[in-house]
């Protein structure tokens, strides 16, 4: 099993939609994909795929008691994927209220204990950011690589180049960067327009990794009636580079 982190220097840039949609191409090629959504403080892949629970599951937090013996968490099925969220262990209007330490835990509980069976590839949706627990999740999840989210804006880029930092020092692989909400296409003349100014070429991430696809500004991108082919292609481009 092949573990492809999707990371962002900040929030906002779209980094679960291109896991998801990442997922989803992969597994429409016959892989076999399991999709783990690791945002501990954000956890939008159960919205994102209509999975929904009006209680949390606290019995999870158990499975590190040796009074209570190893638990093995079953993921859920939707889309040819196997997935799991820290949001399963919320109701859906539950803020995750936890002491670093316990987050830790929670992080390890998600990544080790998880009955994932026999998969090509594990796509890791991370918490936005640089801090601790993204190095830490780093050191647990044997990473094959990762893959950088990154918005057409010059802060986006900037926090983005502080994140190929810290993987470089981490020893993560860098499989390149995929740049959301690039542009927008005119749905009439098939123009394609620039919302937000270009990036200068010193400041752009891109001057340090390879771009394995942008995705434009498009509401079908937000909808999950079929792979978009800008992620068939960014798939095709991810199997190529982990090989």
């Amino acid at each position: 099993m092949k573990v492809v982190a999707v990371a962002s220097g900040k929030g906002g840039v779209g980094k679960s939609t291109v896991s998801l949609n990442l997922a989803r191409a992969l597994a429409d090629e016959g892989r076999g994909v399991g999709l783990l959504d690791a945002d501990v403080y954000g956890p939008d892949i159960p919205l994102m795929l209509g999975i929904k629970r009006t209680r949390a599951l606290r019995s999870w937090l158990l499975g590190r008691d040796p009074r209570f013996g190893k638990i093995a968490l079953e993921p859920v099925e939707r889309l040819g994927m196997k997935v799991m969220s820290v949001g399963f262990l919320l109701a859906e209007h539950q803020a995750l209220t936890m002491p670093a330490q316990l987050v830790d835990l929670v992080a390890r509980q998600l990544i080790e204990d998880v009955a994932w069976g026999d998969l090509d590839y594990l796509i890791v949706d991370l918490p936005p950011g640089t801090a601790d627990l993204q190095q830490q999740l780093f050191a647990r999840s044997r990473l094959a690589g990762a893959i950088v989210v990154v918005g057409p804006q010059d802060v986006a880029h900037l926090d983005a180049r502080r994140l190929v930092t810290m993987l470089r020092d981490a020893d993560v692989p860098i499989l390149g960067a995929v740049e959301n909400m690039s542009a927008l296409q005119c749905p009439h003349c098939g123009e394609r327009i620039e919302v937000f100014p270009p990036v200068p070429e010193e400041r752009s991430v891109l001057r340090e990794i390879p771009l394995l696809g942008e995705i434009p500004l498009d509401p079908a991108y937000a909808r999950l009636n079929g792979v978009p082919p800008a992620f068939a292609a960014i798939a095709e481009r991810v199997e190529r580079a982990l090989a």
